[in-house]
């Protein structure tokens, strides 16, 4: 019953911190949607990471890894990718046009409509599979760890779980719909510090039980190599094309991530955030995925089900009192995951919609009224979406549930890539023609993936996307702009840290190659 304590104790903390800093009623739109656009770099990185990380990371990735070994760490460390692009390419552009949602910066660019369907893809997309999926990790780990103690729930283990994705989205939900962006941020930095401490501590754990850092190489030399063969079913090395596009769509395009950078003092302090944010991604790169292959030399292929290395670690290894706090660290990346998302939601409703569409003229108040209540739509369909992850993780419960949410998802995000390098790449762009690009990735998907079940949905997505864009180049061939001339940094000192982690991106591929 420690643990359980300790558990209870920090759901206590984070609702304090949150609601400590309940907005009044004299508040505007700008301080609950952007915390008044005064974000220093180090809560944008905070913040950014910690709604990164989520409970699929230490769940389905750290199982992705038992199966998959160091090829697992390519979704990690390729989002340095995606970071440096939106540091140099999209957030000095988003910053000049002082936009709320990236929403208003595709209307500029493309046009009222594109932007229309640009913000219902997105608002349907976080209403469902990323919050639902937040939702389900957080509930599934939770009954991996504290399954005897919280029996008294439910004797059924699905029935438990699905109550525990009621009691984590309603919880999460509170404190964003009183807080805003700000109670968001504020939590995030402790979440992120929680989180911290509870991977090192599962890391070190599995790392001491090999028998050491240098038994990677001895006991699972074949897991130690960050490119797969072509052949590979899930992990290709040929994933990385579409892992390219993908980081794009997450760290560039993506409200949930970049509103923390809108809210920036400055570009400089938004470039200086989303860089820090890329090195921190290293470091969960370690703590994620070195576990899982830890723990494939202790056991061998003993774990049935791959989903269960981080609940085996925690419960085999870690002593009363520490499961508490790891489990914690757990909650932290759920909770930061989905109230950033809710917070979006918010946001992107109320300014893209409500304002643009159904009230015009409302005021600051309406304008949060409107969020607030997207928040609580949102949380219907978010519970409704988890309870179906529920029902398709049992139903497969041996697979790397991880891979089967990444394909979901995708389906939504290859048409966001096009939309947004389109809206960058070109000047005064046939918005018609963007819009068809736009759509068409979806059957486009739906077609490959009957056409060739075979092929690797990373690889399917990179053909997806590259197809629309070059649907969407090519109708607008002689508008293209300058790639080099997109480039902005804030300063030299920017333009120095910005190379040398592109250059160490391209060491750790040809290191662990």
């Amino acid at each position: 019953m420690i643990d359980f304590a300790i558990v209870l104790g920090y759901f206590g903390l984070i609702l304090f911190i949150a609601l400590k800093g309940k907005i009044k009623t004299n508040t505007t739109a700008d301080d609950y949607f952007l915390s008044s656009r005064n974000l220093p770099w180090y809560s944008i990185a905070l913040s950014t990471i910690a709604t990164n990380i989520q409970g699929y990371q230490f769940l389905g990735m750290m199982g992705s890894a038992y199966l998959y070994g160091l090829a697992q760490a390519n979704l990690e460390i390729n989002a340095v990718q995606g970071i440096l692009l939106g540091t140099f390419v999209f957030v000095p552009l988003f910053l000049k046009e002082k936009i709320t949602t990236i929403t208003q910066f595709i209307k500029i660019k493309l046009g009222a409509r594109v932007a229309l369907f640009y913000s219902l893809a997105n608002i349907s997309l976080f209403a469902t599979i990323t919050l639902g999926a937040a939702l389900f990790w957080g509930a599934y780990a939770a009954d991996m760890v504290f399954g005897e103690q919280l029996a008294f729930l439910h004797s059924n283990r699905i029935i438990r779980i699905g109550i525990l994705i009621l009691i984590l989205g309603v919880f999460s939900a509170i404190y964003t719909y009183y807080g805003g962006l700000s109670a968001v941020v504020k939590t995030d930095i402790v979440q992120f510090g929680v989180l911290l401490i509870g991977g090192v501590v599962v890391c070190i754990t599995a790392v001491y039980h090999l028998g050491g850092w240098e038994q990677l190489y001895i006991k699972t030399p074949e897991k130690m190599h960050l490119h797969l063969p072509a052949s590979h079913e899930t992990l290709p090395w040929t994933h990385l094309f579409g892992l390219f596009f993908l980081n794009i769509n997450y760290w560039c395009a993506n409200q949930t991530v970049m509103q923390r950078a809108l809210a920036a003092k400055n570009v400089a302090h938004a470039q200086t955030g989303l860089m820090v944010g890329g090195l921190i991604k290293y470091l969960m790169a370690v703590l994620i995925v070195v576990p899982g292959i830890a723990l494939y030399g202790i056991l061998g292929e003993s774990l049935g089900e791959p989903d269960l290395a981080f609940p085996y670690l925690v419960k085999t290894y870690l002593p009363v009192g520490v499961k508490g706090i790891i489990l914690c660290g757990l909650f932290a990346s759920l909770m930061s995951t989905v109230d950033s998302t809710f917070n979006s939601l918010a946001t992107l409703w109320s300014v893209d919609i409500y304002t643009t569409y159904l009230n015009p003229k409302a005021n600051d108040a309406e304008k949060i009224s409107a969020g607030r209540k997207a928040i609580l739509v949102s949380l219907g369909t978010a519970l409704l979406m988890g309870m179906i992850l529920l029902y398709l993780k049992f139903d497969d419960p041996d697979s790397a549930f991880t891979h089967t949410l990444n394909n979901l998802r995708y389906y939504i995000n290859c048409g966001i890539v096009v939309l947004i390098c389109s809206a960058v790449l070109i000047v005064k762009p046939k918005s018609k023609l963007i819009l068809t690009a736009f759509l068409i990735t979806v059957p486009m998907n739906i077609i490959l993936q009957l056409a060739f079940p075979e092929m690797n949905y990373f690889v399917r997505a990179f053909w997806v996307i590259f197809s629309g864009l070059f649907l969407s180049l090519l109708g607008n061939r002689t508008r293209i702009i300058s790639i080099s001339s997109l480039f902005k940094s804030a300063s030299p000192r920017h333009t120095f840290w910005g190379i040398s982690l592109f250059i160490s991106l391209l060491i750790l591929h040809l290191v662990f190659h």
